[in-house]
């Protein structure tokens, strides 16, 4: 897709008009010379290299090539991170500012280059753009693989050429002209959706008002589905009209013509001209001004509801005017449309859900159109191009490996044999014939965003066919038109809301609309029904049974790809029937907690036939959830091939950490995971490559998602054998039940999580009232196990989990868990507590564990429950018992020391604030502790700063002592760690 918006990229260049015709001459003069582009055509990758970044970047687009003065282009920069060179580089003050991969003629797919471009990117810091060339095709990125403009270095029209003399003319680059222009362009885009939305809403709004007034005889909720559909055929002509699919300005002269007809005394209801218009768009007509071709599709079809309502002229004179204003060929493409109809969605399933819940179709219309606060709520591109690749694009290339379909045999210069060339032209047309047999489904498919996406993966496919094709015989490129056969034979959608299926079906019109061309039926592809449930007694019309909707499809065997975002919704007795959640509890995936990806997840794998692709964005709180083993034990009967950890706020409406999994319908054998991470932009990297049978051999099959930390486990025992773990007390109402006084004797002391710090636990300064009958709300009240002696752990990790030493037996509230022996006689608490406090089994709990989460997670008992302890016995222990003494005595030493000063900061200066800063002072030098008080507006007279300095470096100099001992003490801990499990110097650093 293109990186900027017409309107955007039109002003620069007018501004820059003589510079571009100057650049334009000398472009011409060689890139469009025949002679020169044949000898270009035969030049082999290594043999041209220079020469192209002379010729294009150094003569047309003024650089200065290394080794001379000055130079700002390079060739074989070799990355900051790796050995790995890019072909060329652009160098702006000392920085790598664009990277450049250069292929010979025979890459056609320049696709192909993009990971190998895009790893040069992202091993150099300040990279943004990616220059990927075959020498006569070129193409230019920003940041990422999504958007990009493509060139055709021998064929460039004098605009053509002004796009890409923007976007790479050195003065550009040097001043970033290019990344302003795309944010400029994603300014306005969002300006322009905003604003379109907004119209589109009040339309929406109005339109179904005036509805309802002039239509009282039919309940509302039918005016409110037909309202989105006139929306629909409306929201095509405005399309239509200005993509050369009508005659322009259509709808205005609609709306001219019945006013001429009113003045005339002629008058007819504007609405009857539209549905004339409707009527033409369905079968055809021919005039002497105009013709309107039968598009048909379905959308145009005759509607018994909509061909008899009644709607005031002015609602649809207004607002059709206005959004008839915005100009659909340039300003508002279809991805904005994909940012109106995701909308629309979403205000149409809350209204869905107002009528089911309410029963009530008389509702207030400003009732039915309340939105969310946040309004947008998108799948963003990055996140469905992506999956397509990685489901699809798999399925492609593992295809051509298997045809042996290698691009560098297809090139005219060639000389062959007719059988030769009837070979090479049969693997082509097996190749698309395999690609018409493909059958990808969405079963969630919303507003058709994924289908969109794999639509756009397949015309491409069909577009490399046609150029190899091309070369093959020596012809000019002839793209086929093969968007209808796409749509006919390759995509597929369920989703449970009419509305949803309308909108998709209008997504995939408006991307494959050409003039004169009817559209495709897409009734037998995009269905509305129910993709969880088969039966019409729980579902009733809306009960979807797959085979018999989709015949064709599993006669082979099912899908060969299913991709989505299933819809996030925890089902509960609040929200849903009691006949909907018994048959929802019959999935093998059902747990604890119903979630409806979950059941999604099951669905979309028993749609796939074997070694069938499957790619879901959802929540990525079955990683590691304890409830959900029944959902990744089943994902782990297939084989998972990736693993993406997104970004966060992926979803701008939608608070909710989530990740994308891939997975392939065959038996795991030794397979091996690639995890990354995926960043807002859609760049990844690359973070571990995981067992499969690691996740499988679990005992709570958990998603770790790290490299699994390697410890020798032999003797040792789990935590949860030789220890009881409960989390802590947890009262009806805190406010009420917990104090910082004691009320009486039924009040007692208690920890709170903020009290635990590594080997410290503060003085238990709260009380709670001990009166389970009244007070119980959950969590352990065994006191027996309050009032032991036992190690405490914080329930908010570091994000591992911050274990202390409770030598007093007090309460735990519900922030923290309690540790207690069943057998101090066989095991120490100060053994026990040396080891969970070394740094071994923090490596080993994040390797195992962690959630990935930006915040602060949660520790789980179930988790704390697997950590390994070495059997020893007591004599053996004993090293490890003083070292986890000195650690409590050291540590508690130096917090009353910070106590004792933090107490006198207090007592001397009225209102302030001890901040973490001055918690710890000692980690300061004297200039630093004065500024900190100035920020809380406390200045120091010279003669107090005397007296303070002094006392200042007293009690750091003492602190600073205890945090040496400590740290020593710590690393003769890890040391002795590390060696009774095993490690050795190689596997840690110490120190």
């Amino acid at each position: 897709m293109s990186l900027f918006q017409h309107i955007v990229i039109k002003k620069q260049i007018a501004s820059h008009a003589e510079k571009v015709r100057q650049a334009y001459a000398l472009y011409a003069a060689y890139f469009l010379n025949p002679d020169i582009q044949e000898n270009i055509r035969n030049s082999k990758e290594e043999q041209f290299q220079e020469g192209f970044l002379r010729e294009l970047f150094v003569k047309i687009l003024g650089y200065t090539l290394n080794p001379e003065p000055d130079y700002n282009l390079i060739t074989e920069k070799k990355n900051e991170t790796n050995s790995k060179k890019a072909d060329g580089a652009i160098i702006i003050q000392g920085e790598v500012k664009g990277v450049i991969e250069l292929k010979d003629h025979k890459t056609t797919d320049l696709k192909q280059v993009e990971a190998q471009a895009f790893g040069y990117k992202n091993n150099n810091r300040k990279t943004s753009y990616v220059i990927i060339s075959n020498f006569e095709k070129l193409r230019f990125y920003i940041e990422n693989t999504i958007d990009f403009e493509e060139f055709n270095l021998f064929t460039l029209t004098t605009d053509e050429f002004a796009v890409l003399w923007i976007c790479l003319a050195y003065e550009n680059i040097a001043k970033d002209l290019p990344k302003q222009l795309k944010n400029e362009s994603t300014s306005n885009e969002e300006q322009i959706t905003k604003q379109l939305y907004k119209d589109y809403s009040t339309f929406k709004r109005e339109l179904y008002a005036d509805l309802t007034f002039h239509n009282s005889d039919i309940d509302k909720l039918t005016l409110f589905k037909k309202t989105q559909k006139l929306l629909d055929r409306l929201l095509f002509i405005f399309f239509a009209e200005d993509c050369d699919l009508l005659p322009p300005n259509s709808m205005s002269e609609i709306i001219t013509q019945w006013e001429k007809l009113k003045e005339l005394d002629e008058y007819k209801p504007l609405y009857d001209r539209i549905k004339k218009y409707f009527g033409y768009m369905n079968t055809g007509f021919k005039g002497k001004k105009y013709d309107v071709f039968a598009y048909n599709g379905g959308l145009f079809k005759p509607d018994e509801v909509l061909d008899n309502v009644v709607i005031s002229d002015e609602v649809l004179r207004k607002y059709s005017l206005q959004l008839s204003q915005y100009d659909f060929a340039s300003e508002v493409d279809v991805n904005i449309l994909g940012h109106i109809f995701e909308n629309s969605l979403s205000e149409i399933e809350s209204v869905m859900a107002t009528f089911a819940v309410t029963k009530n179709t008389d509702i207030p219309v400003a009732t039915v159109f309340k939105r969310k606060k946040d309004g947008v709520f998108y799948t963003p591109r990055y996140i469905t191009t992506y999956i397509v690749e990685n489901t699809l694009g798999k399925l492609c290339s593992d295809k051509k490996t298997e045809l042996v379909l290698d691009e560098a045999e297809y090139f005219s210069d060639k000389k062959r044999a007719k059988p030769e060339t009837k070979r090479l032209s049969d693997k082509l047309t097996v190749y698309r014939d395999w690609l018409l047999s493909l059958t990808i489904c969405d079963p969630a498919c919303g507003s058709g965003a994924f289908l969109n996406a794999a639509l756009d993966f397949l015309m491409n496919e069909h577009h490399l066919v046609d150029a190899m094709t091309a070369k093959l015989f020596g012809n000019a490129i002839v793209f086929s038109n093969i968007e209808n056969a796409i749509l006919e034979n390759n995509l597929y959608g369920v989703d449970i809301n009419e509305e949803s299926v309308e909108i998709a079906q209008l997504s995939l019109w408006l991307r494959t609309a050409k003039p004169q061309r009817k559209l495709n039926s897409l009734n037998n592809n995009i269905k509305c029904g129910n993709s969880l449930i088969s039966d019409p007694e729980v579902a009733g019309d809306k009960a979807f049974d797959w085979h018999k909707e989709f015949p064709q499809v599993f006669e082979k065997g099912g899908f060969d790809v299913v991709i989505g975002n299933p819809p996030y919704v925890l089902c509960q007795p609040s929200n849903t029937q009691e006949n909907i959640l018994n048959y929802y509890k019959q999935f093998k995936v059902a747990s604890y907690k119903i979630d409806l990806f979950h059941l999604f997840f099951e669905r979309g794998i028993n749609l796939l036939k074997p070694n069938g692709k499957l790619g879901y964005i959802t929540p990525n709180t079955y990683l590691t959830n304890t409830y959900i083993e029944k959902l990744r034990s089943y994902l782990l009967n297939n084989l998972i091939y990736k693993l993406i950890l997104n970004a966060k706020g992926v979803f701008e409406d939608a608070s909710v950490d989530v990740c994308t999994i891939f997975i392939n319908k065959i038996i795991p054998n030794n397979n091996v995971i690639e995890v990354y991470k995926m960043d807002k932009l859609g760049n990844i990297a690359s973070q571990a490559l995981i067992s499969q049978n690691q996740w499988e051999n679990n005992s709570a099959k958990i998603f770790n998602i790290q490299i699994q930390y390697q410890i020798d486990t032999n003797n040792t025992c789990l935590l949860g054998n030789i220890a009881t773990i409960t989390f802590g007390l947890q009262t009806k109402d805190k406010d009420t039940y917990v104090k910082n006084i004691k009320i009486d004797n039924e009040w007692e002391l208690c920890y709170t999580g903020r009290d635990i710090s590594r080997y410290y636990l503060n003085e238990a300064n709260l009380y709670f009232k001990n009166f389970p009958e009244d007070v119980k709300a959950g969590g352990s009240w065994n006191m027996d196990i309050h009032h032991s002696v036992k190690i405490v752990v914080r329930q908010i990790g570091a994000p591992e989990p911050v274990f202390s030493f409770d030598r007093y037996g007090y309460a735990t509230l519900n922030t923290m868990y309690s540790i207690v022996l069943k057998d101090t006689e066989k095991i120490s608490y100060k053994y026990l507590l040396a080891i969970l406090c070394s740094s071994m089994i923090k490596e080993w709990w994040l390797s195992m564990f962690s959630d990935n989460k930006d915040l602060f997670p949660k520790i789980k008992g179930n988790q704390l429950k697997e950590i390994p302890i070495k059997t020893l016995s007591i004599e053996e222990q004993q090293p490890f018992i003083d070292l986890a003494n000195q650690m409590l005595s050291l540590n508690a030493d130096l917090q009353t020391k910070r106590h004792h000063f933090l107490k006198r900061l207090s007592d001397n200066f009225t209102g302030i604030k001890i901040t973490g800063v001055l918690e710890h002072f000692d980690e300061l030098v004297f200039k630093q502790f004065l500024a900190a008080l100035g920020k809380q507006k406390i200045t120091l007279s010279l003669k107090q700063q005397d007296e303070w300095e002094e006392y200042f470096n007293e009690y750091q100099s003492v602190c600073s002592n205890f945090i040496r001992q400590i740290d020593a003490t710590d690393k003769e801990i890890d040391r002795r760690v590390h060696e009774l499990y095993g490690l050795t110097e190689e596997d840690v650093r110490i120190g």
